[in-house]
């Protein structure tokens, strides 16, 4: 099965991703790590998306859809991938889904994690991590047992990250949210695309989504 999560920043997609790929034994694909892993290995397409990013420019959607390429037809993903956050934008979809038809394969679902704009910045302005041992946390959601202790190794001090602001959080789920719209409607025209609202624990929402895997 050919998967892919679509949902804003603090949607939880990421985490789901990771369970259901443990669940069906099909890798989850981060582009931005396929993109780093040619990268670090000097191939030809990693040296052509770093002369890009040298120069200060985008890597192209064409070679982008490249090196999901080349992850694609390992052995690994025979049995189905899942596409984390890919595509973003309609220009990207309609070149992975030309890039799937050369291989003779397919999208199969489309799971789209929506989450109210309020609760995705509560998330994440709201977060922090334990400096010792990187325990999350959040100041909405979930304190320490003891505040100011850390629950996991009793640390005492924490941080948070300084984009974790609600300023650049808007701007930033703006952008999300125009580029997704052609998006979401493409996916909901050709019958792919599934809304998961991703308000509850993710245990809650895992058991959703496998019910609408296997549906």
């Amino acid at each position: 099965m050919n998967i892919i999560f679509l949902g804003a920043p603090g949607s939880g997609k990421g985490t789901q991703a990771q369970m259901l790929s443990e669940e069906l034994a099909i890798p989850q694909i981060s582009t931005g790590n396929a993109l780093r892993k040619e990268v670090e290995e000097q191939s030809e397409i990693g040296k052509l998306a770093k002369s890009f990013m040298d120069s200060g420019d985008l890597v192209p959607d064409e070679v982008v859809v490249n090196i999901i390429k080349v992850r694609i037809i390992q052995d690994d993903c025979q049995k189905g991938f899942i596409l984390d956050g890919f595509p973003r934008n309609i220009s990207q979809a309609k070149t992975l889904d030309a890039m799937l038809e050369s291989l003779d394969k397919e999208i199969n679902k489309v799971f789209n994690f929506d989450v109210d704009e309020d609760i995705l910045v509560k998330r994440i302005t709201g977060r922090y991590t334990c400096k010792k041992c990187n325990t999350p946390y959040n100041r909405f959601f979930k304190h320490p047992l003891k505040e100011g202790v850390c629950d996991n190794c009793q640390g005492e001090e924490f941080s948070n990250r300084v984009d974790d602001n609600e300023e650049t959080l808007r701007s930033r789920l703006k952008v999300y949210n125009d580029l997704s719209k052609d998006l979401i409607d493409h996916y909901e025209r050709n019958n792919l695309l599934i809304t998961i609202k991703a308000v509850k624990n993710p245990p809650l929402i895992f058991e959703e989504l496998l019910k609408a895997v296997n549906n």
